[in-house]
This record gives C-alpha cells, structure tokens and sequence, in this order.
C-alpha cells in the first residue's frame, strides 16, 4: 500500500479532511499528523513531524498546509533531503515534481479553493520526475559550501 504524510495548522483543516478522503479513496495510507480541529496551533509542530518522515525515507511523498503556505514550506525545507514545494496552481504542482523532484506539497487553504487543493494533490502524486538537466539541478539544491 502507498504510504503519505499529511500535517496541517488550524487554517488548513478542513482541506486536510478533505485531502485524506481522496487519498484513502486512491489507496493510500495516510499518516495524519495533526492537527485534529480548527483550534489555533502552531504550524511547525506538523510541518517538522512530515518532513521527518520523508527525511528518514518512511513515506515518499507528504503534505502540509497553513493559511499561506510559506510557513509550513519554511519549517519542512528545514530538513534534509526535503524538497517542498509551495504551490497555489495546478501547473506548479506539476512542475514541482516535473522538474524539481519536490517530495512535499505546500498548500495555502486561504488562497486556494477546495477544488484547486484537490486537483493539486492529484497532480502532484501523478507526476513523474522528468530527470536529464532537471536532475542536475536538483542535485544542487542543498548548499555546500566549497
């Protein structure tokens, strides 16, 4: 069975629920960490518990969300071997993987509506990493300092 991760803060709760629901009708085994209403938490608290599973290779790909997306993008891309991607349309989605191998999708549930969410999950999770030039960029990505 597919395994994800999926975190999210108070902003991004409902689209979490929703998310879940597609991912379980797709067959996957989703790993929610949280949070569980609409109180108001602190967004790091998911956002490092999804990363840490993509980082330890437990899980391939993970999702968090806020109300901006950047805040959780900035906690996840933290970690190494992250890659996340803060995406706010259906074509970033796709090219986050297309040509930036992203392991994490970032949503901003107050920018985006439900519909676009979920298309960006889809598309996301659909898309194969192309590889050839895009590969030797990625693999520039985590900064050594020469």
């Amino acid at each position: 069975m597919k395994k994800i991760s999926i975190g999210s803060d108070h902003a991004g709760f409902i689209y979490k629920k929703n998310i879940i629901a597609l991912l379980q009708e797709q067959g996957y085994d989703v790993h929610d960490y949280g949070c569980y209403d609409e109180s108001s938490v602190d967004y790091p608290d998911f956002a490092h518990q999804v990363a840490k599973d993509v980082e330890e290779g437990k899980i391939e790909f993970g999702i968090v969300l806020c109300g901006s997306g950047n805040g959780v993008a900035i906690a996840a891309n933290k970690h190494p071997k992250v890659r996340c991607a803060l995406c706010w349309n259906a074509e970033l989605s796709r090219l986050s993987r297309a040509h930036n191998d992203a392991n994490i999708l970032s949503i901003p549930a107050r920018y985006v509506s439900l519909p676009l969410a979920l298309e960006m999950v889809k598309l996301f999770l659909e898309t194969s990493f192309d590889g050839g030039r895009h590969l030797i960029r990625v693999q520039k990505i985590n900064y050594l300092e020469s």
